[in-house]
């Protein structure tokens, strides 16, 4: 079974949040270091993509979790692991061997996953792209409007590289995901499509914006519509808003999506919004209430959860989706 034959059949379940989790095990610098990078001259701890080669049971253990939740889709523990990001840590060079090792172990999971459930669904593994820590729309200097910390051309090296390795670790599809500048996504989607074209492969593409706030407009200034039109030049498997507000703040951008996208929808909000101390305090069962309002609309394809979410509130969305039938396909005009 392929995805696109998954989602003719049921409404399609994301994993929950990475980093929330692995908050969970109060790991200290020595965990993340392992032995392999004890002298490292560069502090790490908060590197959580470099987990994947110091601590992969950990990160298979999360994986699994979410796959034992109901999860059809599990996002390698990638989201910062191109040497743009990386630079921050001096690990530029381990950009490609992180995306291998990270969707390797995402694989594993599911081979554990099916030996426990031999009966069980098709599950699939996305590479997670995420949007780099710099943006090539804004200046990050107010003095200087006209300043880029990064260029297209230094975006697409990094992407390529990282894509490259997502491939080689056996990702199943690819996910550009809380994209908070339109340009950063197209420079990703652009070396998706150079791997894809050389290699003669064809994965599905999906893509998930970021509404920043009340806005309804992603940090680089784009409406949810403008958001959409700009990606329509991508035959993407899914289109959809993750991050940044919760179930209920990001439904009417999810709306207008289904209004006008004609392919899948996806939708993976954060556990509500942060308190004070940054902590998301939305139970699983209130987040799940709240995404049926998307099912009763019929509004998303695909369905899961950001910050502050873990297996407890997948398996609670799971079990209130698998009563709803998809979203139909938009007919072009």
């Amino acid at each position: 079974m392929n995805l696109h034959d998954l989602a003719a059949q049921k409404i399609i379940i994301l994993d929950g949040a990475m980093g929330t989790m692995i908050q969970r095990y109060k790991l200290e610098e020595e965990d993340f270091r392992g032995e392999r990078f004890k002298d490292h001259a560069t502090l790490v701890k908060g590197n959580n993509d470099l987990l994947c080669l110091t601590r992969p049971d950990i990160i298979q253990q999360i994986h699994l979790e979410y796959l034992e939740a109901g999860a059809d889709i599990i996002e390698t523990n990638t989201f910062n692991a191109q040497r743009i990001s990386l630079a921050d840590y001096h690990m530029e060079s381990l950009a490609y061997e992180i995306n291998v090792e990270a969707a390797k172990c995402a694989k594993r999971a599911v081979e554990q996953y099916y030996k426990s459930n031999p009966n069980g669904s098709a599950k699939f593994v996305a590479g997670a792209v995420g949007p780099t820590n710099r943006t090539a729309s804004l200046s990050p200097d107010v003095n200087d409007p006209g300043y880029r910390a990064v260029t297209y051309d230094d975006l697409v090296l990094a992407y390529r590289e990282q894509v490259e390795g997502l491939i080689d670790g056996g990702s199943d599809v690819i996910l550009v995901e809380t994209i908070f500048d339109t340009l950063n996504a197209k420079a990703a989607l652009f070396a998706i499509s150079e791997v894809l074209e050389e290699r003669g492969l064809e994965l599905p593409i999906m893509i998930s914006g970021t509404i920043t706030d009340a806005s309804g407009r992603t940090l680089s200034g784009q409406t949810a519509h403008s958001f959409l039109i700009s990606m329509s030049h991508i035959p993407f498997f899914s289109i959809g808003f993750n991050c940044a507000l919760g179930a209920e703040q990001l439904m009417p951008y999810v709306q207008l999506l289904s209004d006008h996208a004609e392919g899948y929808v996806s939708a993976y909000p954060n556990a509500g919004l942060p308190n004070a101390m940054g902590h998301y305090d939305q139970s699983p069962a209130d987040m799940a209430a709240l995404i049926k309002n998307y099912l009763d609309r019929n509004i998303v394809n695909v369905v899961g959860g950001c910050c502050g979410t873990t297996p407890a509130h997948i398996k609670a969305i799971a079990d209130v989706a698998k009563t709803y039938t998809p979203r139909p396909l938009v007919q072009p005009a």
